[in-house]
């Protein structure tokens, strides 16, 4: 079982006191566990590879699996942060949480760069052990697509067994996605907007709303200092951006280890993801752009 330790708070002059007494060195000696570990866990972090083959290449896959879906839930952290600010109003202060969700989409879409070696016949070494395994099945993407304002209910039915996940997930397409929350906001702000454009379809939020594709230009055509909706689009921009960059990258992957080949979850593999691109993030920062 794991050690619990907790990490104990240092002020910096106990910090120069320790420093003076080390000669400058480390300190190597610590009366219970190391406290990098007692914080990051990464001795815990470093038992979660278990690969089903002897392939060494699997190890790979695993492993850039499990770092992206750190980077989704830290993703979907700085997203809702940003969700909390906007709801308060507080555009400035959404910005910042906003830049470094695109700052971990970039993390992201570097991390593809580690499955660059991965041709078919490399795949093809361990892929019958993974079963119906497939990213597909991330609750983590999901609720990260769920928060971008792609929402499909039938993508949470494989979590049906998995009561709390499905919970979770079922309470995440229920509640307002980010987009809904800009929108939200710009109405607050005096821009006309229907009452009911929040209720929007799930099938068709990813599609551009004329009202809202003119609030946008509006927005635009102010090129003060000061206009800080102008900032949030270009925030919003960013993380739009880089998410599309994301399932690009997964296609160009999907391409190079397995072909147009059927998923390994059940789906259409290649052509189901390239379907998928055509629902937008934020589709009226796009559509406006056409109108400025």
């Amino acid at each position: 079982m794991e050690q619990t330790t907790a990490v104990r708070p240092a002020t910096p002059q106990q910090r120069a006191v320790r420093a003076a007494r080390n000669g400058g060195e480390p300190t190597l000696e610590f009366a219970d566990r190391v406290p990098y570990d007692a914080y990051v866990h990464a001795s815990t972090l470093h038992k979660l590879q278990q690969p089903l083959s002897d392939d060494p290449g699997e190890m790979s896959f695993l492993m850039v699996s499990q770092i992206m879906e750190l980077y989704f839930k830290l993703t979907c952290h700085e997203l809702r942060h940003a969700q909390r600010e906007l709801r308060a109003n507080r555009v400035w202060d959404a910005l910042p949480p906003l830049r470094r969700a695109a700052l971990h989409i970039e993390g992201l879409n570097a991390a593809w760069q580690g499955l660059r070696w991965m041709t078919p016949a490399d795949f093809n070494r361990f892929r019958d052990r993974l079963g119906e395994g497939s990213g597909f099945q991330s609750a983590m993407y999901r609720q990260l697509e769920f928060l971008l304002g792609l929402r499909d209910p039938a993508l949470i039915r494989p979590f049906r067994r998995q009561a709390e996940v499905h919970a979770e997930l079922t309470a995440a397409l229920t509640t307002p996605s980010l987009w809904d929350d800009v929108v939200a906001l710009l109405a607050r702000r005096g821009f006309e907007l229907p009452a009911d454009l929040l209720e929007r379809d799930v099938a068709t939020e990813h599609e551009s709303h004329p009202a809202v594709e003119a609030a946008w230009v509006r927005i635009y055509a102010d090129g003060g200092p000061d206009n800080h909706l102008r900032l949030l689009g270009d925030a919003l921009t960013e993380v739009a951006e880089g998410f599309s960059d994301w399932r690009w990258h997964h296609i160009k992957a999907v391409q190079r280890s397995m072909g147009a080949k059927v998923g390994s979850g059940g789906s259409a593999g290649l052509a189901w993801l390239q379907r998928s691109m055509a629902r937008v993030v934020f589709p009226e920062l796009w559509s406006a752009r056409t109108a400025m």
